[in-house]
């Protein structure tokens, strides 16, 4: 029998730190991914979103005049935040989104793939006592199998430095990304959609109203969507990785239960059409308790429907057994754009 007893080793992929990164690497060696009515069906069951386009097929079919039916926009935005986690395996926490646009639907049986560039590198502050860390500016292009785009968008992780007292000098301005998105080219997603077979938006999405979800949603299945989305950051399915010794949740998690909430009081919602920005202000945990405070922005006719501009911001109740325990704790900031529908049905 043959001796391997010499021959055992370690495999380690080695996940970057802040000190390693440039502005201009490309880290977009990632599986593309075909999104599938398994896929569809798991996002459905976590969120329980009700959109009517991803979950009715004769619907989606009516309004969008295709024969395969509307994936849910928070799934695309899901997998697309997975392909881009290799540059962040060791990430502290993600900050915040900009200027994230939809250029183009897409529907079941479409494969996606992101390509994720750096952008900027800012290094925090160097304290007594704190582990210095950066903040990664990061672009994400993501286009389906036959190479058109179907979403752009920045985001901007916090990443710990491999030395405890490290310098980089890094410091880019940040605001290189845009929140800043013209009216006009929001509807390039949607050009042939017939909203009229929509509800109408009621009256309570008037601009200057706000609008409390009173049902709220407790955080679960956290890990499972990040395995699922190919998210390779550690701190969302190892407790040793995490600041607070806990498992972070996702953010990703946080604004598609935001999404799904907005979805169970707005039946006219036909999708999201961008984030204009979207900050993560506090960290959410498993079995936090998440409500939502929706205040309408503005709006834009548009044909045979109408753009809404929204603030969401969410809420986390928490026990005292978790970390920073209490209730009402803002922990998300999100400014978007929905298209609803028209004349109703």
């Amino acid at each position: 029998m043959a001796d391997y007893s010499e021959r055992i080793f370690t495999l380690s992929l080695e996940a970057p730190w802040f000190e390693d990164f440039s502005v201009g690497d490309d880290l977009s060696a990632v599986p593309s991914v075909t999104v599938t009515d398994g896929y569809a069906a798991i996002h459905q069951m976590v969120f329980g979103d009700r959109s009517r386009l991803p979950l009715d097929l004769v619907l989606s079919r009516q309004v969008t005049g295709q024969e395969r039916a509307l994936v849910n926009p928070a799934l695309v935005c899901n997998i697309a935040i997975g392909q881009s986690t290799i540059p962040t395996q060791r990430v502290l926490g993600n900050l915040f989104y900009r200027g994230l646009r939809f250029h183009r639907p897409v529907y079941i049986g479409d494969t996606l793939t992101t390509t994720t560039k750096v952008v900027a590198l800012r290094q925090n502050a160097i304290k007594p006592g704190r582990p210095s860390s950066g903040m990664v500016g990061l672009e994400m292009h993501v286009v389906n199998q036959d190479g058109e785009t179907v979403l752009l968008f920045w985001r901007c992780p916090m990443v710990p430095c491999r030395e405890e007292n490290a310098d980089t000098g890094y410091n880019d301005d940040l605001s290189l990304m845009p929140e800043n998105i013209d009216p006009e080219d929001l509807l390039s997603a949607v050009p042939d959609w017939n909203l009229d077979l929509l509800p109408a938006v009621t009256d309570e999405f008037s601009p200057g109203n706000v609008i409390k979800v009173e049902a709220r949603d407790t955080v679960t299945s956290a890990p499972e969507i990040v395995r699922m989305t190919l998210n390779l950051a550690m701190t969302h399915t190892d407790a040793g990785r995490g600041v607070y010794k806990r498992r972070l949740v996702y953010g990703g998690h946080t604004i598609s239960l935001a999404a799904a909430q907005l979805s169970r009081v707005l039946p006219s919602l036909a999708t999201v059409l961008c984030w204009y920005k979207c900050n993560h202000v506090a960290p959410v945990f498993e079995q936090d308790v998440l409500s939502s405070v929706i205040t309408v922005k503005g709006e834009t006719s548009a044909d045979k429907g109408k753009i809404l501009d929204l603030g969401i911001d969410v809420y986390a109740e928490r026990g005292s057994e978790a970390p920073e325990p209490g209730s009402d704790i803002k922990v998300l900031d999100w400014q978007l754009a929905v298209l609803v529908g028209g004349k109703g049905v």
